[in-house]
């Protein structure tokens, strides 16, 4: 075997294997001394099949799997011997596939671009900002407030008064299509909350302004798409009856509130608020810090970038951007979407990033366990709610959509493991100044 160099221009690499037949031959032979114990043949006893009748009956199936096996043995030992790492799958051809038979050398062409050395960066000496917000009475106050309009109650409105969006009204009511009533289309007694949604479009909306014991015909049309195919697209009648108009009141905050949110008493749910609001104040500045961080980052290292890996994730970029701005356009059926000059500088800072985040981590030996995956996959089967298992075991057996959970888990890592390198110093702010800075990250 022989390796030439015919391509080193900056991350670009191009090669010519030669591979030659006797040394393909030498793979075969191999192949059917290792499988020539459990062949068996009319006529002889297994494993006594003569190497030159092997040949003749698997020789050829045998060849091609020897010339992959020497391919990929060479490309292997020139990764070790230069110590190159492809950004991408290599581009390998058979340069004389088309003329090429049994007996013949093979000839292929390899071509990749390397990843780029990563300098070495003193991580001791970034120095790092990290906002501090402490939750105020006033913030625990709020949120219990917020706490008490869920848990809202509903108190009889004055007689005669008409009810309002967001009041509820209780009423029995039948639905009649041409006349006659439907199954499922009667209630009685049922508290409706005006506003809700809870029944079909342009139902609610009809009793703004009922008052209590009046009567009234409601008309809606069902959806066209409505679960219940023997009334979709129908108009039906519904008779209601209103039996009581009542108006929204915040429940009081007291220790039976607390009890209603699992805590014992008023004092131990403003514990659990304070600490819920602390740890949602960390996570935000955490996130203002990261960005800090990888900005300075990106300004202590330069490197060549892989042309391949900058293209891939600039289109990739323009490609989320637009779908963004027309969210109606669902998959690929668009038009190519041609990277902008701002999408290319973006794509640029992500792949530096990238490269040197995944080097300090492979240096630093931070590694994604086992428990920390499955909790990522937990958490994301949460979206399908009894589809979790299904989820679970689609994620086991797609190596992509493992991937794509465990970078930035990795990403993460690899910060936490900088931050407790850097030089970090705590700034006291408010949660206005909080709130200002992580609304700052989304405009950049």
């Amino acid at each position: 075997m022989q390796v030439t160099e015919t391509l080193n221009e900056g991350l670009k690499r191009g090669y010519e294997i030669s591979i030659s037949a006797a040394e393909l031959d030498t793979k075969v032979n191999e192949k059917l001394v290792e499988a020539q114990p459990e062949v068996e043949m009319k006529g002889f006893r297994k494993g006594k099949v003569p190497m030159a009748l092997l040949k003749k009956q698997f020789g050829q199936r045998l060849l091609g799997e020897a010339m992959q096996d020497a391919v990929d043995g060479a490309m292997n030992q020139h990764f070790e011997d230069s110590g190159d790492r492809p950004a991408l799958q290599p581009k390998v051809e058979m340069k004389n596939g088309e003329e090429w038979k049994e007996g013949d050398d093979v000839e292929v062409a390899m071509s990749y671009e390397a990843l780029p050395e990563i300098p070495e960066v003193d991580l001791k000496s970034v120095e790092l900002e990290k906002l501090v917000v402490k939750p105020a009475d006033a913030d625990v106050e709020e949120a219990l407030a917020n706490l008490a309009e869920t848990a809202q109650d509903f108190k009889d409105r004055k007689k005669g008064t008409k009810a309002k969006d967001g009041d509820q009204v209780t009423m029995d009511f039948v639905g009649k299509i041409d006349g006659e009533a439907f199954e499922g289309g009667s209630g009685d007694d049922f508290p409706l909350v005006l506003g809700s949604n809870q029944f079909i479009p342009g139902f609610e909306e009809q009793l703004v302004g009922v008052k209590n014991e009046e009567e009234k015909d409601v008309t809606v049309s069902f959806p066209e798409d409505y679960q219940a195919e023997h009334l979709a697209g129908k108009e039906a009648v519904f008779s209601c009856t209103i039996k009581a108009v009542k108006e929204p009141v915040a429940a009081e905050v007291n220790d039976e509130l607390a009890k209603k949110f699992g805590a014992e008493d008023l004092a131990a749910l403003k514990g659990q608020i304070s600490e819920r609001l602390e740890a949602e104040y960390t996570g935000a500045a955490r996130q203002v810090m990261k960005r800090g961080l990888l900005d300075k980052l990106d300004t202590l290292v330069s490197f060549d970038l892989p042309p391949s890996l900058v293209e891939a994730e600039a289109g990739q970029i323009a490609h989320q951007l637009w779908h963004e701005e027309n969210p109606e356009v669902e998959g690929h059926d668009h038009d190519n979407i041609e990277p902008t000059d701002e999408h290319n500088k973006l794509a640029e800072r992500r792949v530096r990033l990238g490269l040197l985040l995944a080097e300090l981590g492979q240096k630093a030996e931070v590694e994604v366990t086992d428990a920390e995956m499955t909790q990522a996959i937990m958490n994301q089967a949460r979206q399908y709610p009894g589809q979790e298992k299904q989820f679970f075991e689609f994620i086991q057996q797609n190596q992509q959509m493992q991937q794509q959970l465990r970078a930035p888990l990795f990403e993460d890592k690899v910060v936490d493991y900088i931050v407790e390198l850097a030089q970090v110093s705590n700034k006291e702010v408010s949660k206005d100044d909080l709130q200002k800075a992580v609304e700052a990250l989304d405009e950049e």
